[in-house]
């Protein structure tokens, strides 16, 4: 979908992704003990109508939400303003973003597909310079398949990975976990499946 599709969708009342976390943001909680939380910044690229930030800024993080779709943003603080969560929203382009400040993890669902492939090399070694060390990033991304048709409602301006690209950009830290899936979707209300790659991985800390 592209910038112009994505706002048409976020303006309607309903929440098209629902209001609900993926399992994808539960599991930072495994990671990260609640007493760590309120000491650390996450960066969630692709936040939409956000209900992975609102969850992950109720569970103590201080969030700074991203996308390029307004109308997708001020639903996120809509959101965070109904469950009593403070969210920071960004609009941005996720081919050019990049933030100032150092953070602790970056998450992205549903959002990295949209990196031009031409950008990839430059974005992802942005986001990672940008990480404190020890820190965390926690992502999803939409891979080529052969027994997975392109989905119908795939955009031009989105791009599939291959299917160990998006574990290749981080062979210099530690990859904690790496998994790659086959799900079903009803997304435009068109039954169809997604092949996806997951990964978490640690920023080395230096030693002495």
């Amino acid at each position: 979908m592209d910038k112009e599709q994505l706002q048409k969708l976020y303006l309607q009342e309903e929440y098209y992704w629902g209001m609900e976390p993926s399992r994808l943001a539960e599991k930072i909680l495994d990671y990260i003990p609640e007493d760590r939380r309120k000491s650390m910044k996450i960066v969630d690229l692709g936040a939409g109508e956000g209900r992975d930030s609102v969850f992950l800024a109720r569970a103590g993080f201080e969030l700074i939400a991203v996308d390029i779709a307004p109308a997708g943003l001020a639903k996120a603080e809509r959101l965070a303003a109904k469950r009593n969560a403070v969210i920071k929203t960004v609009e941005a382009d996720i081919n050019d973003f990049a933030w100032q400040d150092p953070v602790d993890l970056v998450y992205s669902i549903g959002a990295l597909q949209y990196i031009e492939p031409q950008n990839r090399n430059r974005q992802f070694s942005r986001f990672k310079e940008r990480t404190l060390p020890g820190g965390l990033h926690v992502l999803f991304a939409f891979v080529e398949h052969p027994d997975v048709e392109l989905a119908p409602d795939w955009g031009e301006n989105e791009y599939l990975y291959k299917r160990t690209e998006l574990q290749g950009y981080y062979a210099d830290w530690d990859v904690i976990e790496a998994e790659e899936v086959i799900f079903d979707c009803s997304s435009s209300n068109i039954p169809h499946r997604h092949a996806a790659s997951t990964v978490i991985a640690r920023k080395p800390v230096p030693g002495p």
